[in-house]
Order: C-alpha cells, then sequence, then structure tokens
C-alpha cells in the first residue's frame, strides 16, 4: 500500500496537467452563488444576516454562541480593531454613552482609522523604503504610496476602484493635475518590489522584475501562486506555463520606475516619474543651487566624453588588429568608474528642473514604449526561449478579456479581476477583512485559495459576504460595519471545549496585537502619541544610498524609532526594520502577507523590561498620573483605566499599594515601575 501511495505522488509530480484536467474544479474557482439564508433555533441571537449562517453551524453541531461581551470590552474591541489605540477614559465615557452603531460610524470617519487599515493593506502589498536582497538601496520616494494608501482606505475608495488605481493608475483619465499625480503614485504598488539590482544580465532582470510583479498581483489580489508555472506547470494547481507567460507579457509591456541609480551596488538604474501639481519633496535641503546643477551637468558631460573616447579607441584598436589584452584591467577600471559615477550624476540631476528645485517624484509604472508578447522559456530559463505566447489570462477562469494589440494589458487585468464572475477577488478581501476583525479568516491559510490552501469553515457565509461586498459597491467600510455590528463579533471571549480552535465561532477569540498597535496604545498612554502625520519619511533624508552605510548616519536614530508620530510613519527599511516592530513580529516586507505570524519568544519579554523606548513610556505614563492626582489610589485607578480601560479590583489596589510600601525607590521611580508592570503585561497586549 505504501509502495502504491508512492507511485501515484510520483506520477502527480511529473504530470500535473494530466491530473488537473481530469480533476473536479477546485471550489475557490467556482463563481460564488447567493445561498439561502439559514433557518436557526434561536431566531432572537442574529444581528445581522452573516450571524444566521454562524448560529446554523454552531447549533447543527449541538452548540450555542457565547453571551454578549460587557459594553466597555466591546468599546475597547473596536478602538483597537478599528483605530488601533486603545480609547481614553473621556472617550470610553462618551462611547458607553452612544448607541454601539454611533461608536462605530464615528471610528470608522476617522483618519485613525485610515492609518489602522491602511497598515493591513502594505502588508499585503509587500510595501517598503529600500530594496533589500544583496543591493539594499533605499527607495527614497516610497512614502508618497503609503499616504495615498492611507487616504484611500480613509475616503473608502471601493476596492475595484482602488486596484484600478495601483495596477493601471496612469492609464485612467483624470480632470486635475493633482488627481493624476495621486494616480501615478499609486502605480508605486508595482515598483518598490526586491529586485537584483547586481545582477548584470539585462534579460534576466527584467524577467525576475516582471516574476516579481506578476506573483505580487496574483497573491495580493486571488491568493493564487501563478508564479509557481515560470518553470513548469503548476503542481497543484490548474495554471501553465502558457497561463503564466501569457501574463509575463503583461508586464514585460510595462516600463517600471523605481528611482535607483546606478553605482557600484546597483548595475540597474532607473528613472521616477515627475508629478503634475503637486509641491516637491517636503524634505528639507532637496533643492541645489544653479551653479551646483551647472557643475553636475558638467561633470556628466566629461565623464561621456572620457567614455566617447575610450570606445573610439578600443574600435580603433581592434580595427587595426592590435591586442589590447594588456590594457584589459585598465579599460575595465575606467569603464566602471564612468559607469558608476554617472549613474550617480543621473540620479541627481533628476531629482531637480535646470534651476535646482527638487521636483515632486514618485514611484510607478506606466506603458512601455513597445508593446511585447513573451516567449514560453523551458524550464524558466532566458537562454531557452520557445514559443510566443499572446498576453491574456490563466485559462482556468471563464471570463478572460482580450488585450488589444497596442495596451500592456494592464487596464484589461484589473477588469478581470474586478468583474462579477471572477471567482476570487472578493471573497479573497472578504476574508481578508474577516481575518482581521476576528483573529482568523473563513478560510484559514489567507494567502493560499488554491489547493494547498484549506477550505473555508462556513462557505456559504464566504459567498454570501463576497455578493454582498460587490453589490454594496465594493466598499470596505460597509464590510467592516457589517461585521461588527453582528452578533458573532460582540461575543464574549473564552474557550469552548466543543470548539478548541474556535473554527464554528462559538465565541471571540483573544488575540495579541499587532506590533504597530502595540507601540502606538503605548505612545497613546504616555500622552507623548503625535497623531499628526509624518510629512515624507526618515528614508527619505537618504538619498538613495545603501542600508548597509545607515549605521554612520547621524540623521538617523540607531534604532529608526526616533519618532512619535504613528507607527505606520516609521521607516520600513528592509533587513533593518524598527526594534520594536521587528520584536513583536512585523510582516516581511518583502512578502505578500494577509496573515502575520505571532510569537511569543524571550527576546519580547527582555524587550518590555529593558527596551528605552518602553521605559519611556512608562515615565511619561507617570508623570501623567501625578499630573492627574498626587492621591495614590487615584493614580492607581488612572493608570488601570489608561492601560486595560477598566477600574482595578480591590485586590489589585491593595496589590499596588503594598508594592509602593515595599519599594525603595523614590515615588515618581516607583511610579514608572509600575507603570512599566502594566505596559509590559499581557492584558495591555491582548485583544478579547
Amino acid at each position: 500500500m505504501r509502495r502504491l501511495h508512492l507511485i501515484a505522488l510520483l506520477l502527480l509530480l511529473v504530470a500535473p496537467a494530466h491530473f488537473a484536467a481530469e480533476a473536479p474544479k477546485a471550489w475557490s474557482l467556482i463563481a460564488p452563488k447567493e445561498p439561502s439564508l439559514p433557518t436557526v433555533g434561536n431566531a432572537a441571537w442574529p444581528k445581522q444576516d452573516l450571524d444566521r449562517f454562524v448560529l446554523a453551524k454552531l447549533e447543527a453541531s449541538g452548540l450555542q454562541p457565547a453571551a454578549s461581551a460587557e459594553p466597555s470590552v466591546l468599546v475597547r474591541r473596536l478602538f483597537l480593531d478599528l483605530i488601533g489605540m486603545p480609547p481614553s477614559p473621556s472617550q470610553m465615557k462618551q462611547a458607553l454613552a452612544e448607541s454601539y452603531e454611533a461608536v462605530v460610524e464615528r471610528l470608522l470617519a476617522s483618519q485613525a482609522y485610515g492609518e489602522r487599515w491602511a497598515r493591513h493593506w502594505l502588508d499585503v502589498v509587500r510595501y517598503a523604503e529600500s530594496n533589500g536582497r544583496e543591493s539594499n538601496l533605499a527607495y527614497p520616494h516610497a512614502w508618497r504610496y503609503r499616504d495615498y494608501v492611507i487616504e484611500a482606505i480613509r475616503e473608502d475608495v471601493p476596492y475595484d476602484r482602488f486596484l484600478y488605481e495601483q495596477i493601471a493608475g496612469d492609464l485612467l483619465p483624470t480632470k486635475t493635475a493633482p488627481e493624476r499625480a495621486r494616480l501615478l503614485i499609486a502605480t508605486g504598488f508595482l515598483a518598490f518590489g526586491a529586485k537584483g539590482l547586481n545582477e548584470m544580465n539585462k534579460a534576466q532582470f527584467e524577467a525576475d522584475v516582471v516574476d516579481e510583479q506578476l506573483d505580487a498581483v496574483c497573491r495580493s489580489t486571488m491568493a493564487s501562486s501563478i508564479a509557481c508555472a515560470r518553470c513548469h506547470d503548476h503542481k497543484t494547481d490548474p495554471f501553465s506555463m502558457e497561463d503564466y507567460y501569457a501574463m509575463v507579457g503583461i508586464f514585460k509591456s510595462t516600463k517600471t520606475h523605481f528611482g535607483t541609480w546606478i553605482d557600484s551596488e546597483n548595475n540597474n538604474g532607473s528613472t521616477l516619474l515627475t508629478l503634475p501639481g503637486i509641491p516637491g519633496q517636503l524634505i528639507p535641503n532637496r533643492s541645489l543651487a544653479p551653479q551646483e546643477v551647472a557643475k553636475l551637468r558638467a561633470d556628466l558631460a566629461k565623464l561621456n566624453a572620457e567614455d566617447k573616447t575610450q570606445q573610439e579607441y578600443m574600435a580603433k584598436a581592434a580595427a587595426e588588429g592590435r591586442d589590447l589584452s594588456g590594457e584589459f584591467y585598465e579599460l575595465l577600471r575606467n569603464t566602471l568608474r564612468i559607469y558608476w559615477s554617472r549613474g550617480g550624476l543621473e540620479g541627481k540631476l533628476q531629482t531637480v528642473n535646470d534651476m535646482g528645485i527638487a521636483l515632486p517624484l514618485c514611484m510607478g509604472t506606466q506603458e512601455a514604449a513597445a508593446m511585447v508578447e513573451s516567449p514560453l522559456y523551458s524550464r524558466g530559463e532566458i537562454t531557452q526561449p520557445g514559443a510566443m505566447i499572446r498576453r491574456g489570462f490563466p485559462k482556468a477562469f471563464q471570463h478572460r478579456p482580450n488585450i488589444p494589440a497596442g495596451n500592456s494589458g494592464r487596464l484589461e487585468l484589473v477588469q478581470w479581476l474586478t468583474h462579477p464572475s471572477h471567482p476570487l477577488t472578493a471573497r479573497v478581501m472578504v476574508n481578508r477583512i474577516w481575518r482581521h476583525l476576528f483573529g482568523t479568516g473563513l478560510v484559514r491559510t489567507v494567502d493560499d485559495f488554491g489547493t494547498t490552501g484549506e477550505a473555508p469553515s462556513h462557505p456559504e457565509l464566504l459567498d454570501h459576504l463576497a455578493l454582498r461586498f460587490m453589490k454594496a459597491g465594493w466598499s470596505v467600510k460597509s464590510m467592516i460595519k457589517e461585521m461588527v455590528l453582528s452578533a458573532t463579533y460582540r461575543q464574549r471571549a473564552g474557550e469552548q471545549p466543543s470548539d478548541p480552535d474556535n473554527r464554528l465561532l462559538s465565541h471571540y477569540s483573544r488575540r495579541r496585537l499587532e506590533a504597530e498597535v502595540i507601540r502606538d496604545s503605548m505612545l497613546s498612554v504616555s500622552g507623548l502619541l503625535d497623531t499628526k502625520p509624518r510629512p515624507g519619511s526618515l528614508v527619505a533624508t537618504l538619498d538613495g544610498q545603501s542600508v548597509s552605510l545607515m549605521a554612520f548616519n547621524p540623521k538617523l536614530p540607531s534604532d529608526l524609532d526616533g519618532s512619535r508620530h504613528r507607527s505606520i510613519y516609521l521607516p520600513v527599511v528592509r533587513d533593518h526594520l524598527p526594534d520594536v516592530l521587528e520584536q513583536f513580529d512585523l510582516a516581511n516586507p518583502s512578502l505578500v502577507t494577509g496573515d502575520r505570524t505571532t510569537t511569543n519568544v524571550p527576546t519580547q519579554a527582555l524587550y518590555l523590561l529593558n527596551g528605552p523606548f518602553v521605559q519611556e513610556q512608562a515615565k511619561a505614563m507617570a508623570q501623567r498620573l501625578m499630573e492627574h492626582s498626587a492621591e495614590g489610589s487615584e493614580q492607581i485607578d488612572m493608570a488601570f483605566q489608561l492601560a486595560f480601560c477598566r477600574k482595578p479590583t480591590s485586590h489589585e489596589t491593595t496589590l499596588v499599594q503594598q508594592f509602593f510600601e515595599a519599594s525603595s525607590a523614590s515615588g515618581v521611580d516607583a511610579l514608572s515601575a509600575f507603570c512599566q508592570s502594566l505596559l509590559a503585561s499581557a492584558e495591555f497586549r491582548l485583544i478579547e
């Protein structure tokens, strides 16, 4: 029997296309259909239609939902989920005096909501401000995309339009220059992926960039790994190499502006897009004096002349049959010097106009000069091109629009993704939203809707939500509101022995807060939080330099955490993340991530006990308590309300008072230590 299993596995590996053709279509590739609302026994419990699907499954398993959480617990839950910070005592008081729905609407209308939920999308699109890999150069202009996402989320740009803007924004009609600039910035989604900048083979570099773009689009929108078919037909999902190279042509017909210039760590420089109708870099000292521009142009002309002279010398020697092998290394060194120096000069000159005034620039994409098809490369090797593959979309999907000869296909790509019959796009986004509110997706493998992923726990509910999402105009805010107003979301946290993983949603799942929420909550509780958006980015001061030199840059704090703005404005530098974010499992900015891992390791405890940032917040919180009251019991009461959104029990108050009495430290130091114990506690880091 074991031998038969092995043979079957080998046959599957060597002939995936055959088996895919014979196998029934996967659930995720069948368009969603509206299910009937199930009948439930406890008709008084559901508050939304989605509750009926949850309750029906619970009742079928002989279970009942948990009781509703306490009002103050629900308010804290809403604040943390929707804006990423706990309510202050005054905000808690206000919220408890309002209706639950009014609190939801007020939070969804806030700037803080945009900052909180933009971070979820930045995880998905592998947002970063440096290249990563061997040549980890800074992306000084990536921050514009970050700000674009915050604004789009806050303004509730419909999700289908949101995808149009990011994949084909440069192709959309506009009426004003600022709107044109906004759409160019949106296409940065395709530009800030990690690249092999030290790759000498230009064709290989292009193939790798296109592969990364294709993979990012497919994983982020469809939770599908079509890029796995680069070298062979997909082993488990119905995607062939022909499907892959049909999509490759779309991105080969696109010019990517990622804004690094050639230097000693970079063999593949790039331009940037100039933005119409908006201010410059927002960073001081970006402009150059006219004489500096003139000198840069003169230096560039000199290098070009040197290059021309050397090329003419080598051509003449070749024509005369002279042997230049003895001069080979000298000629090579001179070529590299010219190549790298010219790249640096061109990079500086592209950031200013002729008068030296800094230009508003962004990363992004445009149509290439020529529309091309891609050959099918045997085993993915660019040295082994085969038949040309017409640009198009995977055959496993019923609706596949044609791509006009004069278009790259990016516009048609988004039309395909957002077509009502597309089986994945709405499901995947609804599942991402569900995961952020309930801790686990209806499809637990949030980034994998293929056959190697898990089936949905509630397939009818997933289809119901996906169809409602599209019918309601693809509004993310409306979908969030529907979910948080549900009785399912309002349940008390706890455990159900018959539902240990909570796949039946018999209670609310406690979970640890994300790294950014932990940091922002500490700043909020301490009173040090600067709620204003940060202009630009710390990375914008680096001029595209190598991340390896960041430790020597006096402008930068050693841990990149010198700001008191919200965490979304901290630099996201590949391989050099801020300490507080890296300790608590920030998403890898080189990967599409809709479901962060949650670790519990000793270094987190050490950071909470010894980290300068945590100690600073504890001292500021202690000062805030002293300004609130000189009375110890009132300070304790206020501290618990700030940190946990509740009053202490009598036992807790007694323990804290005993700590103060036994402490040898001065009053303010003892109070700081007490505050730090609250900030380091599990209750502070949990949402329940």
